[in-house]
């Protein structure tokens, strides 16, 4: 019996939605199940390739929704969950009983643990660590950003390394890991320390560069990163160096995709008032209210910088 997860890749939240899952499938669902794990990123167009459907049950995890008629189950909490509207109506005309939505869910792993332990009575107190930091890292409830960027916890040093590992094996060796040992003990391997140190150089790097390039106007941050070949940073960056902003706007281009950032500082002095999710899902991506992003083809960088504009000519205050 081989169970294949789609888990949201380079993502905290995905890769502990992928253990917890694991964990209660193992146990209620198909003991001795074989669990084999890809990582999905968004990117333009379809997000999904046919081929990767390949276990006798296909799970996706903290992803949009696929229609695709071997996927048997789904979690998923963002309220762009959906590529199409056509999308949406398989998705609310399935009766399986094993695909869920929950968009005020603050991270996908929270959600898989409370319909486990509500719909199968499944609960499991050495997953409770992992469901927190989820929930904090996901739902950006973190103290400060300096908590965030100064990466205090063994927690965020792994969220680096997820965020930062391009090795799809190894991120998988991670999450059989988060099924059986704790944070610490995870972070105390010698695996995981090889990777975290020049990890955290780059974070460091990276921290200077958005330091250097960022520019504060009427409430919105931005900064473009195209030339840098930095295609991800830690978010709170941005609020660290102006905590008085409330949005952030930036553009970053990786091997696969030119990707505009859009997200709103949780402790702005002036709240949030656009939805980044629906701006996002005009450009053809999506989010939460709060956080959100537009993946575009490599090649369309000069696009991207057109949206890019837009969006910030939009969020801007007034004043």
């Amino acid at each position: 019996m081989k169970l294949r997860i789609l888990y949201h890749g380079n993502c905290f939240d995905g890769v502990s939605s992928a253990a917890i899952f694991t964990k209660f499938y193992q146990a209620k669902i198909h003991p001795g199940a074989e669990v084999a794990y890809t990582p999905t990123m968004h990117r333009a167009g379809n997000a999904f390739d046919r081929d990767q459907f390949d276990g006798d049950e296909n799970a996706i995890v903290d992803f949009k929704y696929c229609p695709d008629e071997r996927l048997t189950w789904w979690f998923d909490h963002h309220q762009s969950a959906f590529l199409t509207k056509e999308d949406e109506q398989h998705f609310l005309s399935d009766t399986s009983g094993t695909k869920f939505l929950d968009t005020e869910s603050k991270s996908c792993a929270e959600f898989i643990a409370r319909i486990a332990k509500e719909k199968y009575g499944f609960e499991d107190e050495s997953l409770t660590e992992l469901i927190e930091w989820a929930h904090i890292i996901d739902g950006a409830l973190y103290e400060s950003p300096a908590q965030c960027v100064e990466l205090r916890s063994s927690a965020l040093k792994l969220m680096q390394v997820i965020e930062g590992e391009k090795d799809p094996e190894f991120v998988a060796k991670i999450i059989r890991s988060l099924t059986a040992r704790t944070l610490d003990q995870i972070l105390e391997s010698n695996e995981i320390q090889e990777r975290l140190e020049p990890m955290l150089e780059r974070h460091w790097s990276t921290v200077n560069t958005i330091k250097e390039r960022a520019v504060y106007d009427r409430g919105v941050v931005t900064f473009d990163l195209t030339d840098t070949g930095i295609d991800g940073y830690n978010k709170f960056i941005p609020y660290y160096f102006y905590p008085e902003t409330t949005y952030v706007v930036s553009l970053s281009q990786s091997d696969f995709r030119t990707k505009i950032s859009v997200g709103s500082n949780p402790w702005a002095p002036r709240p949030r008032t656009h939805n980044i999710a629906e701006i996002c899902e005009r450009y053809g991506g999506g989010g939460h209210a709060v956080v959100g992003a537009v993946s575009l083809k490599r090649e369309d960088l000069e696009l991207g910088k057109k949206y890019m504009k837009e969006i910030l000519e939009e969020l801007r205050f007034a004043d």
